[in-house]
């Protein structure tokens, strides 16, 4: 297991059974003193049960970023219940990094496998990871984050693409 996702898996599991929040090992590696987007994803029986994260970075590090954003994903996402003390064994975690989003001239661009895109009107946005099981085509991926921002397909809207170092 990767050492950020191990911090993701040790965040929830401190936050589940006792409510505290933890710390940042204090002899963390300086790349996670970096500042990065992160989404940390939890899955049960290899369905989705969570996944939160930020675009931009909204915390100091990268270790305050995944401990932030996992425990969003465990207990905040509203898709689904708070993740509970008797689930704990059941889940697996990985947890992205995100490039700097770029914005797209031409659709062309895209490859869902690839990119993640973020689509934008005004306020609304929504964002979709890369790779992700089940979305094949540019236009699938888009119809799902367009969908996530509450936007029309006839609406006008921009499009950035990003890459991930996803992590197990």
């Amino acid at each position: 297991m990767d050492p950020l996702v191990k911090l993701a898996k040790d965040a929830i599991e401190t936050y589940v059974k006792t409510g505290k929040i933890i710390d940042p090992p204090e002899d963390m590696p300086e790349e996670w003193k970096l500042q990065a987007g992160v989404f940390v994803s939890l899955k049960k029986n290899r369905q989705l049960r969570g996944c939160i994260g930020t675009i931009s970075p909204t915390t100091k590090s990268l270790a305050h970023e995944v401990i932030r954003n996992a425990i969003a994903a465990a207990t905040e996402d509203p898709r689904f219940m708070p993740v509970t003390e008797e689930e704990l064994p059941e889940l697996t975690y990985s947890v992205d990094i995100l490039s700097k989003p770029e914005k797209v001239k031409d659709l062309n661009e895209l490859d869902p496998k690839k990119y993640g895109i973020i689509v934008s009107k005004g306020l609304r946005k929504g964002l979709l990871l890369p790779d992700l099981e089940g979305v094949n085509t540019v236009a699938e991926q888009l119809s799902i984050a367009l969908m996530k921002a509450g936007i029309r397909e006839d609406e006008e809207f921009e499009v950035y693409k990003f890459t991930v170092k996803r992590l197990r």
